[in-house]
């Protein structure tokens, strides 16, 4: 342990989250929308969020086995169906606290190393999926030293003293995201960057009610949720792929616009729609 002392979870909650994120950007959900969504969170709803968001990222992985991983790949080595399983799964948790940070946190940002850690996971991903080895080796020794004993003390360090803001600013931060996302789709066609800004906004949303819904596998209104924005993210998942391969590939240019598909845009519409802004 380091510094701040945060609650812990039961196994059970843990394997819930772990679940739970595993299938949120599983296509096909049958869920539906609650008739309005409810805001509200108290202030200690918020806390117990964050430390279970930092419990899933500190308990579910060895810096070392990562470094391992790495290292791995870097030497030329092809990573099997097992260690890129292992590897998706850290990433995952770093995503998961990375939205955790931006959801909870009192200036909803991210720890500067900490998400760039977390960006270079995912490059690294798609450089060895697409086996670009110029990328895996930037990459990679991006990832060795971030991954560093020093780096990494100091990361978890700030991780562990992260402030947390209040409820209505939890609120106003929601509501902001919302608005910037009626913003961003009211266009009909949107850059690669641009689709991964809308993704975000989504992925960040599945995130907050996958947590809820482990703490509270009764809440059927954040189950519901879950499920529905899910299905969203799996969607432009499988559609931001496709971009990153013809941009690797030079097939077309990420800066390229596109039209958003109506299966992606249909239900991100309704979501803002019963959503209190």
């Amino acid at each position: 342990m380091i510094g701040k002392k945060w609650e812990k979870f039961p196994p059970e909650i843990l394997e819930r989250l772990f679940s739970a994120v595993e299938e949120d950007d599983r296509v096909g959900g049958s869920a539906s929308l609650p008739a309005c969504t409810d805001l509200y969170c108290s202030t200690e709803s918020i806390r117990h969020c964050y430390a279970l968001c930092l419990q899933f990222w500190e308990d579910g992985f060895q810096r070392k086995d990562l470094l391992k991983l790495i290292n791995h790949v870097l030497k030329g080595g092809v990573m099997g169906e097992d260690d890129r399983l292992r590897y998706k799964y850290i990433r995952a948790r770093y995503k998961h606290l990375r939205f955790a940070q931006r959801l909870y946190s009192k200036k909803h940002e991210a720890d500067f190393i900490f998400r760039q850690t977390t960006v270079f996971l995912g490059h690294f991903q798609d450089a060895f999926r697409n086996n670009n080895t110029e990328n895996i080796k930037l990459y990679g020794r991006l990832l060795k030293f971030l991954l560093s004993v020093p780096v990494w003390t100091c990361v978890h360090y700030c991780l562990r003293h992260t402030v947390l803001d209040n409820e209505n600013g939890f609120i106003h931060y929601r509501q902001q995201k919302i608005r910037k996302l009626q913003e961003m789709i009211a266009h009909p066609e949107l850059t690669g960057d641009e689709f991964h800004d809308v993704r975000k906004i989504i992925s960040q949303q599945v995130s907050y009610y996958d947590t809820v819904r482990s703490m509270e596998p009764d809440n059927i209104d954040a189950c519901s949720l879950s499920g529905f924005l899910s299905n969203i993210n799996g969607l432009m998942g499988d559609r931001h792929d496709e971009m990153v391969a013809d941009k690797l590939s030079g097939r077309k240019s990420y800066s390229e616009s596109s039209r958003l598909a109506e299966d992606i845009r249909q239900p991100v519409e309704m979501y803002i729609a019963r959503y209190p802004l």
